[in-house]
């Protein structure tokens, strides 16, 4: 496998590549933290991630500010966006789907973070 591929013109580092390509090397850091989920929905489209994408989630990493996470809110699992705040919240990413107040949700739990989305190109 090569190690980069140009979206212009060729590059002359063709002549160099590398062994077998190994996704688990590239994707997973934490073996035994780490899923792949399939996202059903839309909710998340705002931050390129699609129906019927993958998603990679480490349940080892702490989340920062503004990252997808999984969250499980009232017993069903979710991607959320985090926002650190007083207090912290967590909303859609999808400018057609209204915000909910977390007063409103009376159990939350962050599972993990997405760490790589898998999907197809788009036509």
């Amino acid at each position: 496998m090569g190690t980069r591929i140009c979206a212009g013109f060729p590059s002359p580092a063709d002549d160099f590549l590398d062994g077998e390509l190994d996704l688990t090397r590239i994707l997973v850091k934490n073996r035994p933290a780490t899923f792949l989920w399939r996202v059903a929905g839309s909710s998340m489209r705002d931050v390129g991630i699609y129906d019927c994408d993958g998603v990679v989630v480490d349940r080892s990493v702490k989340p920062k500010d503004g990252v997808v996470i999984v969250a499980v809110i009232n017993g069903e699992t979710s991607l959320k966006l985090f926002r650190r705040g007083n207090p912290p919240s967590l909303t859609f990413a999808n400018k057609d789907m209204p915000a909910f107040p977390m007063d409103d949700v009376s159990q939350v739990e962050i599972w993990g973070m997405v760490t790589w989305t898998l999907h197809k190109p788009r036509a």
